[in-house]
């Protein structure tokens, strides 16, 4: 693997680069040249074949800068958009992969407006690659109450294209719930603009079936789920990040023998914390931040409330 990047690298630094450094964001080159990772997913969506894989890497990089990708921030998108609530990160497959939601029928087909939905969905995309690198998403488009006029080929092409072309290794699966019949012409030709290293990740499921992918706790109710849910902004909803869990239920920090009182002033410095402006951290927090965090188990280092009810501890990671 070390050398087909390097070998990657190299190549794009030759036939790429030449006369060509307003073609790219420096700042994508220079990542490319030290991130190894960034360079292994490209590779690995192309099945480690250089000449693909370069190909991949300059149409990303024309679109990342094209788009502006670097530089988009929640001020640089209408806010309209936010407050619309049509596309949101927001809780977990059953294997782990934060979920991505389209709610398809808030989407209207609009010229006007069609470049900064995709730089809206490029937003959430990006910052969600900088927050957890190398972690997969599952995307959900709910289709409950859409009909024909929420359907926009041109952007859903797009949605693809994110993870097919600019984001690899990024699609677990891409879940389509309670597609009414007459769209079904519509997504056959969305199966075609797959290809077949995505094809098998599209799925298919009606409010029965979507169990057997989303556990009842991150669905909504009109998926027969149970999550109390509701969008509203500001502030953005993507920092919901489950209770950390293993094969053998929630995980316990070390300091898991405290005494109670010690975990009631915690606590209260918790709810003090989430009704003021600024957010302080308990000092506590600070010294098992690293015995929380452990790759076996999936654990994100972003904000959560980490409640363990055996033990009645209550820790603001």
């Amino acid at each position: 693997m070390e050398k087909k990047i390097e070998e990657t690298r190299q190549r794009f630094k030759n036939e790429y680069l030449q006369d060509s450094s307003d073609k790219y964001d420096s700042r994508d080159v220079e990542r490319l040249q030290k991130d190894d990772a960034w360079v292994e997913g490209y590779l690995t969506w192309r099945i480690y074949v250089v000449d693909d894989t370069l190909k991949m890497i300059d149409e990303s990089f024309q679109w990342r800068k094209d788009l502006g990708v670097n530089d988009l921030t929640e001020s640089s998108i209408p806010k309209w958009m936010f407050e619309t609530g049509a596309v949101f990160l927001h809780g977990y497959d059953k294997e782990g992969n934060k979920l991505f939601w389209f709610k398809v029928k808030l989407h209207i087909k609009d010229a006007k407006t069609i470049l900064d939905k995709k730089k809206y969905v490029a937003f959430w995309l990006e910052r969600y690659a900088k927050r957890e690198p190398g972690m997969p998403l599952t995307v959900v488009f709910d289709m409950a109450e859409s009909g024909l006029s929420n359907i926009d080929m041109d952007f859903v092409k797009y949605i693809i294209n994110c993870f097919k072309v600019y984001y690899p290794k990024f699609l677990s699966k891409m879940i389509i719930v309670d597609m009414p019949w007459i769209m079904n012409a519509a997504w056959k030709i969305v199966k075609t603009w797959l290809g077949p290293e995505a094809i098998s990740k599209l799925k298919f499921a009606s409010k029965s079936e979507i169990q057997t992918f989303i556990g009842p706790e991150y669905l909504p109710p009109h998926m027969g789920g149970m999550d109390p849910f509701k969008y509203s902004y500001p502030p953005l909803p993507d920092d919901d990040f489950q209770t950390p869990i293993c094969d053998n239920g929630p995980i316990v920090s070390e300091d898991e023998t405290e005494s109670k009182e010690g975990e009631l002033e915690s606590k209260d410095t918790l709810e003090s914390s989430f009704n003021s402006e600024v957010a302080v951290k308990p000092k506590k927090v600070q010294s098992i931040i690293s015995s929380l965090y452990n790759p076996l188990t999936r654990i994100r280092r972003t904000p959560v409330l980490y409640v363990c009810l055996s033990l009645s501890l209550f820790v603001y990671v």
